[in-house]
């Protein structure tokens, strides 16, 4: 279970986020919609344990992320989160699968390259896995990304705009992606986007707008 209690975050003594409050149960997803400007990395942000509020928590099955030391906080999110930034942060100087592989590495679990390669199938990149970083699309490293955060089967998946750069068919391919995966492993989906598209894949899920 993942819980948000009254959570603040400033800038500079400008408020970015006042008193944001949800809670998610094991299984359950959730939208965070909202036009730019409205807070939604900087949620992203606190959720990943990435800033520090200004007040409020972050529990995971009662695990205050943001209590933790940072050697703690950073295996605690190895092992649990999976990221999507909207900047990607892929390795240049890797391939495509040494990307991959990378996540496994880092969070101390052993790489299945069946599966692996299976997502790179699924998301239309096989025959790149052994390419550089700078020969993708902005779309491709995107998929690339989402890829790496769905590795190592994450109690939580939390995603920064994970559409913005598809178009219609990718984005639905990408979002049936996430959903399976997520209802698969038994995680909770939060992802936080401006694009109304989103929104028909959560009729059922739980929407909190900015």
């Amino acid at each position: 279970m993942i819980s948000c209690t009254n959570l603040s975050y400033k800038i500079n003594n400008k408020t970015i986020l006042k008193n944001i409050n949800f809670s998610l149960k094991p299984k359950e997803n959730l939208l965070i919609i909202g036009p730019s400007g409205s807070g939604k990395t900087s949620l992203l942000c606190l959720l990943a344990g990435l800033a520090m509020p200004n007040s409020g928590s972050v529990l995971y099955n009662k695990i205050d992320i943001h209590k933790l030391k940072k050697s703690a906080r950073d295996k605690f999110r190895g092992k649990n989160l999976g990221i999507i930034f909207q900047n990607f942060h892929l390795i240049k100087s890797l391939n495509l699968y040494q990307n991959i592989a990378l996540s496994n590495y880092i969070a101390g679990t052993k790489t299945d390259h069946n599966q692996i390669m299976g997502y790179l199938k699924l998301l239309g990149l096989e025959d790149k896995a052994e390419e550089k970083i700078s020969t993708l699309s902005i779309g491709q490293s995107q998929r690339l990304a989402i890829i790496r955060s769905l590795i190592n089967k994450p109690k939580w998946i939390l995603c920064d705009e994970p559409s913005s750069a598809l178009d219609d068919t990718n984005t639905n391919k990408l979002l049936e992606l996430l959903k399976t995966e997520a209802k698969k492993n038994q995680s909770s989906l939060i992802i936080i986007t401006h694009d109304k598209r989103v929104k028909s894949y959560f009729k059922n899920d739980k929407i909190l707008e900015l």
